[in-house]
């Protein structure tokens, strides 16, 4: 089976490639500050481990949601328009335009890989937050990418619902690779629930996508995170899936 490479920039913005076809999630290369969002701020504590000119050109951006700058922040939004194809929601459409490309759940794009065949990326659902938050974080979506000969690879986008997980392995599980948004991110928006996966309910997604390696995002580099990278080896270690976890330092890569 071919092999996936991912490439952590920071946040949430890392780069996937697989069967030749290069990926870039929610790009953030904003640098270290506050960023306004509503009535309130979301800190940023560092700054990407590669800026836009220095990652190679890529093929589409996978875009969980626009409508937060830690998940696209001005110079990421700049960076579209030098990308042929943005895949999000509904709702980034409406607000971005072209290049981005609505895809609702469980639909799905076929790329062209350069020696033949296609990378198939689906839309899953994602829930950022708990049960009926929608209104206040609004719209989200993650993306399945499958491919004849190709590894299975799960990008969760900022998904809170382990529900959520269960659906998409009972529809397109098992994976083989699991790029999960954790962090157990928390503002004042919702101030009773995590907004992203916690540590051990990224164990448990792994465990429930049957995942053999889970690389995880959007975990540190913003105040608004409550768990880190500690957090996530400790539970993980609990979990007895210590084996699975590919915890990267910014700037550095792992092929699976």
């Amino acid at each position: 089976m071919t092999t996936v490479d991912i490439l952590y920039v920071g946040g949430p913005t890392a780069v996937i490639e697989l069967g030749g076809v290069r990926l870039l999630t929610d790009p953030t290369f904003d640098a270290p500050g506050e960023y306004p969002i509503g009535s309130r701020s979301l800190v940023k504590t560092a700054g990407p481990a590669l800026s836009a000119t220095e990652i190679a050109p890529v093929d589409a951006v996978l875009l969980s949601h626009d409508q937060h700058p830690d998940n696209l922040d001005t110079a990421g939004r700049g960076y579209l328009a030098e990308v042929p194809l943005t895949l999000s929601t509904a709702s980034a459409y409406d607000r971005v335009g072209a290049p981005v490309r609505a895809l609702p759940s469980w639909e799905h794009v076929d790329l062209p890989r350069p020696t033949g065949g296609v990378l198939r990326v689906t839309a899953v659902p994602a829930l950022h937050g708990p049960e009926g938050s929608e209104p206040l974080v609004g719209e989200v979506t993650g993306f399945v990418l499958s491919g004849e000969g190709l590894p299975t690879v799960y990008v969760s986008g900022d998904n809170a619902s382990l529900d959520v997980v269960r659906t998409i392995a009972g529809r397109l599980g098992p994976v083989d690779v699991a790029v999960l948004f954790a962090g157990a991110a928390r503002t004042p928006l919702v101030p009773d629930a995590p907004l992203t996966l916690t540590s051990g309910a990224a164990a448990e997604a792994a465990r429930i996508l049957g995942a053999r390696h889970v690389v995880p995002l959007h975990f540190e580099h913003w105040a608004h995170f409550t768990q880190d990278g500690a957090t996530l080896t400790k539970a993980f270690a609990e979990a007895g899936l210590a084996d699975r976890l590919h915890l990267l330092e910014p700037g550095a890569s792992v092929r699976l």
